[in-house]
């Protein structure tokens, strides 16, 4: 019974794609357009700004786990490869907020921070540069 299944599919599929695109083609632009835009995605809401937004110096130490990793290093050199990694400890909250969203939106490159940064909200942002701009840098 299966095969018979596939096999009357195999057949109609061809019917229904033909007289799919007649429809198609014989609908006016004016038309289509309509329906084009019920299937969109509605619009998400605008997402507020990093900057607008109170930080929580508690929150942000907790999503700064694995910045530590390269920016809490002794020197502030990372060991592979070699490179020079910025302070960011004791930082204006403005420059860490406006920094990391940078980094999110795919304005500054850099691909680590773009992909630490993505998954970032503009209220972990916010708690982020909050936290970071009361620790002491050592230089």
């Amino acid at each position: 019974m299966r095969p018979l299944t596939i096999a009357a599919g195999l057949l109609l599929a061809p019917l229904l794609f033909a007289a799919h695109a007649q429809q198609t083609a014989a609908a006016p632009a004016t038309a289509a357009a309509p329906a084009a835009a019920s299937v969109a995605k509605p619009a998400a809401p605008a997402e507020a700004k990093a900057a607008d937004l109170q930080g929580d110096p508690a929150k942000g130490k907790e999503l700064t786990f694995t910045c530590r990793g390269c920016h809490g290093i002794e020197g502030y050199k990372n060991a592979y490869p070699s490179y020079h990694v910025p302070r960011i400890g004791g930082q204006s909250p403005q420059y860490i907020a406006s920094a990391l969203t940078e980094y999110r939106e795919g304005n500054r490159k850099h691909p680590t921070m773009q992909a630490q940064a993505e998954s970032f909200s503009a209220q972990d942002i916010a708690d982020i540069a909050a936290y970071l701009s009361t620790v002491n840098a050592k230089k």
